[in-house]
């Protein structure tokens, strides 16, 4: 019988290695986000249609980061780092996750066109 592996601890994040991050956080997932926006997906979408091409790219890249940084760690860790160190006032459900990298992604397809 073999025991699993620890789970991997993630590195320290800190609000200044991922700056576009915790700006977009700050100002689209804030306390008001339900009344605002409704969901994560639609806070996401007037992010990026509010968004220079220049905030998206630098938001999809940190987002990025973010995930390969934390990469293993269980949804309760990253809303522990999302709503401490980067500002967020709002908890991701895995699904939301998901949700949120396939926006940026698309948002940042459609720039680069």
């Amino acid at each position: 019988m073999s025991a699993e592996p620890p789970a991997k601890k993630p590195a320290p994040v800190s609000a200044s290695d991922f700056p576009a991050l915790r700006s977009f956080l700050r100002g689209y997932f804030h306390q008001d986000m339900k009344e605002e926006y409704g969901t994560v997906v639609e806070a996401v979408r007037e992010f990026c249609e509010d968004a220079s091409v220049e905030e998206r790219a630098a938001v999809a890249e940190n987002w990025t980061r973010f995930l390969t940084q934390c990469e293993g760690q269980p949804i309760e860790e990253l809303n522990r780092i999302l709503t401490g160190a980067l500002g967020s006032s709002y908890a991701l459900t895995s699904e939301n996750v998901g949700q949120i990298s396939a926006i940026l992604s698309r948002a940042t397809r459609k720039s680069k066109k």
